[in-house]
């Protein structure tokens, strides 16, 4: 089958296309026939090797897993011993946290992953942009409770992770201010915020307003310059930063304003079925920037790495219009 591989760390051009022995499902496991994956901020940081401290995980000199990509949408086209919940056919879309492998053909992905069938009337590129961001904004929203009556702030809300965060709080009851460049106010506003904040033209944080959560959907800011705009018991919500695993733990004990950074994220098939549920009622949608063929992977890592894509980036596999 074909996949992308690299086999050294590195810029977007050690990616390239390979033919690779084609998976075998094991017990409980499925084989997915790829018809649409994503490319995210996570599958360009395991490919560049940085920050360093993530070799001792992925591989120190060398990756361990050499195909990367987490969401998928395809077709289920067998299954292992022991595996009986889908059948060949079946139209499915989730995430395979920890094993990747989605940029290729065909992925191994274990029946009891973070996974569903498709809703009717989907496209595999718009089931393959669901998951990822919505389920890092689900792992990270879930500590905080959202509800009615609850001040949410969402920095970097134009991402995966941020469009699928401004939709999830909204639907919880939250009030919701969203923070974006120029380019995605639009949009921003469109997916239900109550107030968008051009990030160019204002500082959020010299404001004056106080949030009773702020969400950092893409890492760029820091709990200290966002302390001050938190109320009194308030959370800072992290998505990136090692810095911020020991914030967690030392805001837990002290002062009134934490900082929470689910390490390492829990991902449960439920939020998969909620997101399900969503799209099926028109509350959820998934943004696509751009989409690109599998061959063009290089092409499609050096645009997510201008940190300028708006919402998803899909790559295509096999025959979406099937």
């Amino acid at each position: 089958m074909r996949a992308v591989v690299h086999d050294r760390y590195g810029p977007p051009d050690v990616l390239r296309l390979a033919e690779v022995p084609r998976p075998v499902p094991e017990a409980g496991e499925v084989l997915v026939a790829v018809m649409a994956t994503t490319l995210s901020r996570t599958d360009c940081a395991l490919r560049s090797g940085k920050p360093f401290v993530g070799r001792f995980v992925t591989g120190l000199r060398r990756p361990k897993r050499p195909v990367l990509g987490v969401e998928f949408a395809g077709e289920v086209v067998a299954a292992g011993p022991g595996a009986g919940e889908y059948q060949a056919g079946d139209r499915v879309f989730g995430v395979n946290p920890w094993r990747f492998g989605a940029h290729a053909e065909f992925v191994r992905v274990p029946e009891s992953a973070p996974m569903a069938r498709m809703p009717d009337g989907l496209g595999y590129a718009e089931a393959a942009a669901i998951c990822d961001g919505a389920t890092q904004a689900l792992i990270a929203l879930k500590p905080v409770n959202p509800r009615k009556g609850q001040s949410i702030l969402v920095y970097g809300a134009s991402g995966s992770v941020g469009t699928a965060a401004v939709q999830l709080a909204r639907h919880f009851g939250a009030e919701v201010t969203a923070v974006c460049a120029t380019a995605a106010v639009d949009l921003v506003g469109s997916l239900g915020a109550d107030v968008v904040i051009d990030r160019t033209r204002e500082d959020f944080t010299a404001n004056g307003r106080r949030y009773d959560v702020i969400f950092d959907a893409v890492g760029k800011h820091s709990f200290r310059r966002c302390r001050a705009s938190l109320n009194p018991g308030g959370a800072y919500l992290a998505t990136d930063g090692l810095r911020n695993v020991l914030l967690a733990r030392w805001t837990a004990r002290f002062g009134d304003r934490k900082v929470i950074f689910p390490v390492p994220p829990r991902y449960d098939r439920q939020d998969v079925l909620l997101l399900k549920r969503l799209i099926e009622a028109g509350e959820y949608r998934a943004v696509i920037d751009r989409r690109y063929r599998l061959d063009e992977v290089a092409e499609a890592t050096r645009y997510v790495e201008t940190e300028q894509k708006i919402g998803n980036v899909v790559l295509t596999v096999g025959d979406i219009s099937a």
